[in-house]
């Protein structure tokens, strides 16, 4: 059997980038199956993309290189796969490989990036979705589905949702989209749902007590999270789903959210939670099961691995149990990432004086304080303490009511919300506001690069997906010549690959430039990797809150996780922090020993 044999292969044709009308049929024209006379690639004038059979192409690559929209993707596979396929939606396009296992009474917790078919594997797992087994023209029916999945716990599985009828809700990802959908005040919304009579409980535990009389249109984005996990808590479901449960949370209702989750558990329940804050993700999961392969092409799920085996393979990029390397580099949290920071002489210091501010009811005072270049800080603290707020101060667009003026500085601002205003392409941008940047080779290796700015340079802006938006808005933030710079919350929307990513690009580039960063971050693991000092905010959210002198990154830490009850541990082998199930022995020892954060073990 040659190797040709052994592989099969995946031929993808990307819906937006193929333009049959506006070319010279490149592909078509120089594959060699085709002159051989066999109809490989085949472009009808009524057809609105091409299509390439897969059976037929021997895997050249001839037509990869000649689109002039780069349009077409053409991947090989090892063939143990192929007989694993669960799902295919059409010709050339996205594949699912093999399912997640739920089990009866455990979080099972999904982690991979985006694009690999973690929502395709939910609609499937919640019954909306029926499997095909990659034969998308005549879909095989129920009895040759289960014999498919026969002797896997997914067998039992599937017949249960067939005879047993079992009800199945989904949190969805996008929580902004819930007030186009539903109208009504909270409570009247929460009341129509109210299977379980455990209202009152769940309210209390997403701190939702406030804002129960407001319209859902009024809520912001954390309120929005909240709501929508409040809603799932509280009906009667045999399947619970959570779609990134934490995104616009702060890291106390992370854990709060993480904790209705877990109150959920019950022997005959099956819970699933897809998350890309890996300390929210480790903290909430009994088992993980990984996907990999590539975005928008194929995904591949691995079986169920314990919790903290499983992110460690997610982040190593190598899974044991196939012997299959899928990244091709792993990533460690190494705190002191540069031997030389210390070395690296800081030359300038500014300072910033006491400032006060009042905004309607919300008073906020801010301790004076110095920052140097090549330094990042960090601000933690919870929603509505006063981050952006500061933030804002610092780059002008607020004036502070007492207390002294700060230094005036080029700024350089990301805000918290992305609304793309711009109507052309990501190229017309980023050339219209960064232009000497963006053509400038190190920009292009350090920063969009890495960022994978590449790969949609040309589509338009108002058309990309949130993650999308939020590399281009950190490109054209870093981009801007400035002597600081100010990133309210660079994680959001990106998946844990892009995150970690986005967190070596925003160091090397400050340590670089030898320029200041202040960014506020949710997400534990980016924060402790970026910072080099904090800035503690605490008090009352929207009533008064003080914001602390920046301080060392333990000193910082420490305090922070003190006030929020929690603490963190190491992982030994690629030093991610990890949050201690509360009061287990670990928690009570360090909370003992006044040790909420570990550096180095």
């Amino acid at each position: 059997m040659s190797t040709q044999d052994k592989l099969t292969r995946i031929a993808i044709v990307n819906n937006d980038k193929c333009k049959p009308k506006r070319c010279k049929q490149e592909c078509k024209k120089s594959c060699p199956v085709v002159r051989m006379g066999k109809l490989c690639i085949e472009v009808t004038p009524n057809d609105k993309i091409a299509t390439i059979s897969e059976e037929l192409c021997i895997g050249c690559g001839i037509c990869v290189k000649k689109c002039p929209f780069e349009g077409i993707t053409i991947i090989n596979l090892p063939s143990n796969l192929e007989k694993d396929t669960t799902h295919r939606y059409s010709q050339n396009s996205f594949k699912l490989h093999r399912l997640p296992t739920p089990r009866p009474g455990e979080v099972l917790g999904l982690v991979g990036t985006n694009g690999i078919g973690k929502s395709t594997a939910l609609k499937i797992l919640a019954g909306k979705l029926k499997p095909n087994l990659g034969r998308f023209q005549e879909p095989p029916d129920w009895t040759e589905i289960l014999a498919h999945f026969r002797g896997s716990e997914l067998q039992n599985y599937f017949t249960k949702i067939l005879e047993d009828d079992l009800k199945a809700i989904i949190k969805p990802q996008y929580v902004d989209q819930i007030p186009k959908a539903v109208q009504g005040s909270v409570q009247q919304l929460l009341d129509k749902k109210d299977e379980m009579k455990n209202q009152e409980l769940i309210c209390q535990m997403l701190d939702l007590g406030n804002v129960r009389e407001r319209q859902v249109q009024e809520l912001s984005g954390g309120e929005l999270q909240r709501f929508a996990c409040a809603i799932v808590c509280i009906q009667k479901a045999d399947i619970f789903m959570f779609d990134e449960p934490s995104s616009y949370l702060d890291v106390k209702q992370r854990l709060k959210a993480a904790e209705a989750i877990r109150y959920l558990i019950d022997p005959h329940k099956y819970i699933i939670v897809v998350e890309h804050d890996l300390s929210v993700l480790d903290y909430l999961s009994d088992f993980i099961c990984c996907l990999y392969g590539v975005p928008g092409a194929y995904g591949v799920v691995t079986m169920p691995f314990s919790v903290r085996e499983g992110i460690n393979i997610f982040l190593d990029g190598f899974v044991p149990t196939e012997n299959l390397r899928f990244r091709d580099v792993s990533l460690v949290f190494k705190v002191s990432e540069t031997c030389s920071e210390e070395e690296i002489k800081r030359m300038c210091r500014y300072e910033y004086p006491k400032m006060v501010k009042t905004l309607g009811n919300f008073k906020m005072s801010v301790d004076p304080g110095t920052f140097t270049d090549s330094e990042i800080i960090v601000m933690l603290g919870e929603n509505g303490t006063g981050k952006t707020t500061f933030i804002r101060m610092m780059a002008g667009k607020l004036q502070p009511d007492g207390g002294g003026n700060v230094p005036p500085l080029n700024i350089s601002y990301k805000p918290q919300k992305i609304s793309p205003k711009s109507t052309g392409t990501v190229r017309q941008l980023l050339h219209e506001k960064v232009r000497d940047a963006y053509i400038h080779p190190q920009f292009i290796a350090d920063v969009m690069k890495p960022l994978q700015i590449d790969n949609i340079i040309d589509q338009e802006v108002r058309n990309l997906s949130g993650g999308e938006l939020q590399r281009v808005a950190l490109v054209l933030c870093l981009g801007k010549p400035a002597d600081v710079y100010l990133i309210d919350e660079p994680s959001a929307y990106l998946d844990s690959e892009q995150r970690l990513v986005a967190a070596k690009v925003i160091k090397r580039f400050i340590l670089h430039a030898k320029k200041t960063g202040f960014v506020v971050e949710h997400d534990f693991i980016m924060a402790t990797y970026l910072a080099d000092r904090v800035i503690v905010f605490e008090g009352l959210p929207s009533v008064e809150t003080s914001a602390n002198a920046p301080q060392t990154l333990l000193a910082g830490m420490n305090k922070f996780l003190q006030l929020l009850n929690i603490t963190f541990r190491r992982d030994p082998n690629n030093f991610r922090p990890r949050i201690n199930k509360l009061n287990s022995v670990k928690d009570s020892e360090q909370k003992k020993g006044g040790n909420y954060f570990f550096l180095e073990d």
